[in-house]
């Protein structure tokens, strides 16, 4: 049998390749703000032709400076009942100590980390802009409740070094043989010897002194190494301090005490019939105790924690103009990026040098860099203009007026490709009048009416959220009833969307909302 001949065939397609230029474009379009301004200090060390504007700049441009950057339309307005849119611009550890003597002067408690310092004392280093400065820490509080109490050296040195032990939250990092371990040096040999073995009791003594004086401080709960223990320390807090409820009789503050022992899982779900089982005590008792605890703070150190203030900058800027609203780029996002002229002239009569090519090409790199740029900041803002048309009622009435919207639909308004939107909204803000939100927070799917159109997911989750804000608390909404009360307002809505949508929002189940 004889093969068949090879021939040659002609098939005409089409393939869509992605040139460097435009695989550039879609990379800056994803980029967050935070993201693109480390991008853009990259590229300006690494390439030569490209120049960083300050901000603060304002003298005039020179010829020294080509203006590569494509002019962005700033600012749109939408005043027309149509919205028509209208262009213009850890601590270090503490050192083991010898092992000499057999009592704890013989450990240099100096050496472990001085505290800090109070909140009040002269510094040279405090910068005004230190957001922490005005309030003690945690270890600054305790330190000045410390220096109140008559103790002897070796006491006060476990103290100090128990509160340098605490972790942020409050509680002590570690049981104390494991901190006392920390004081003493490697054993060498086989067997301690005697004077080891009695300095360590020493020392274990002194720290037991401490612990509890530490627990003893204010907030309530320091010092715990669980949140049993803290739990404990509180309520024994409140009953020496007649803190407690009115109906916080003896019987009841042991009952709390032995419920604290119990499993944490079975506290948190208020799980009264099994907690009243293994308690061997009635169940409204049971509950009076549960709402007692549910009253303390897991978090002794909470008020002390140092809250990272993260400025989040918006790439959008929507405000109130006249009967409409003004859409404008955050001006704080631009970055003014620049081909240096100079150098391009300059360049230009190197033609016949060795390295013409080399450096050419990265002239041009810096002048595609730029005209990618503009071009990332006019999508972005041509797409927060279409999600202001589409939204129009969220900007009048908040979100209970939120319609769905999906990308698609953005992306055929604006002739643009789904993926481009979708690259577009990932990372990027917008601060209006209601609030900073994502551009992904303004498109949402949609839930069907009973007069056949369609409500956003997120106006149902703020009806679901209002709702139950205001129910009875003794008596909360389950999920089977809120869907009732949706489809009373004409919103199909499952039990099972509605239990979607309530843990969506992070609020507790219907068992766990319920007070006695």
């Amino acid at each position: 049998m004889v093969g068949a001949a090879p021939h040659l065939s002609i098939r005409p397609g089409i393939q869509l390749q992605l040139t460097p230029q435009l695989q550039q474009a879609l990379r800056l379009l994803q980029l967050s703000s935070l993201e693109l301004q480390q991008e853009v200090q990259q590229r300006v060390l690494d390439n030569p032709f490209l120049e960083l504007e300050e901000a603060e700049a304002t003298a005039p441009s020179t010829p020294e400076k080509e203006a590569v950057s494509a002019d962005i339309s700033s600012d749109s307005e939408f005043n027309t009942p149509d919205n028509q849119s209208e262009s213009a611009q850890e601590a270090p550890e503490l050192e083991a100590l010898s092992w000499e003597g057999d009592s704890l002067s013989t450990f240099d408690w100096d050496d472990a980390p001085p505290g800090p310092a109070p909140a009040n004392a002269d510094s040279e280093q405090a910068l005004p802009h230190d957001f922490t400065a005005s309030a003690p820490s945690l270890q600054a509080h305790l330190q000045e409740q410390a220096s109140n109490l008559r103790l002897a050296p070796a006491e006060r040195a476990a103290l100090e070094f128990l509160i340098g032990n605490l972790l942020d939250n409050g509680y002590l990092d570690g049981d104390l043989p494991e901190l006392a371990h920390t004081l003493l040096p490697e054993v060498a040999t086989e067997a301690e010897p005697p004077s080891a073995a009695e300095t360590r009791q020493a020392l274990m003594h002194h720290l037991q002194l401490a612990l509890g004086l530490l627990q003893s401080m204010e907030p309530a709960g320091i010092g715990a190494r669980n949140v049993a223990e803290c739990l404990r320390l509180q309520l024994r807090h409140a009953w020496a301090q007649e803190a407690q409820p009115a109906h916080a009789d003896h019987a009841l503050y042991q009952l709390a005490l032995a419920l604290c022992e119990q499993p944490l899982p079975l506290l948190a779900r208020k799980d009264v019939r099994t907690l009243a089982q293994h308690c061997a005590a009635p169940p409204e008792r049971i509950a009076l105790a549960l709402r007692w605890i549910g009253q303390l703070e897991p978090n002794p150190a909470r008020r002390f924690a140092a809250i990272a203030q993260a400025r989040l900058i918006p790439d959008v800027l929507v405000r109130p103009s006249g009967q409409g609203l003004q859409v404008q780029l955050n001006p704080e996002v631009l970055p003014r990026l620049n081909v240096h002229a100079l150098y391009a002239q300059a360049l230009r009569g190197q033609r016949s040098h060795a390295s013409y090519a080399g450096l050419h090409s990265q002239l041009q790199e810096a002048r595609w860099y730029v005209k990618n740029l503009a071009q990332r900041f006019d999508t972005i803002l041509r797409v927060a203009q279409a999600i202001v048309q589409e939204q129009a009622g969220f900007f009048k009435h908040g979100p209970v007026a939120m319609r769905p919207l999906v990308l698609r639909e953005v992306a055929q308004a604006l002739d643009l490709h789904t993926s481009t939107i979708s690259r577009t909204v990932n990372g990027k803000y917008m601060a209006t009048p209601q609030g900073t939100f994502e551009f992904s927070y303004f498109f949402s799917s949609g839930v069907q009416t009973d007069t056949g159109g369609s409500t956003s997911s997120t106006a149902v989750q703020t009806v679901i959220a209002q709702l139950i804000a205001a129910e009875n608390p003794k008596k909360p909404l389950s999920d089977a009833k809120i869907a009732d009360l949706l489809a009373a307002q004409g919103i199909e809505c499952a039990r099972r969307t509605v239990a979607k949508y309530r843990e969506a929002l992070n609020i507790p189940a219907t068992s766990l909302r319920k007070t006695v």
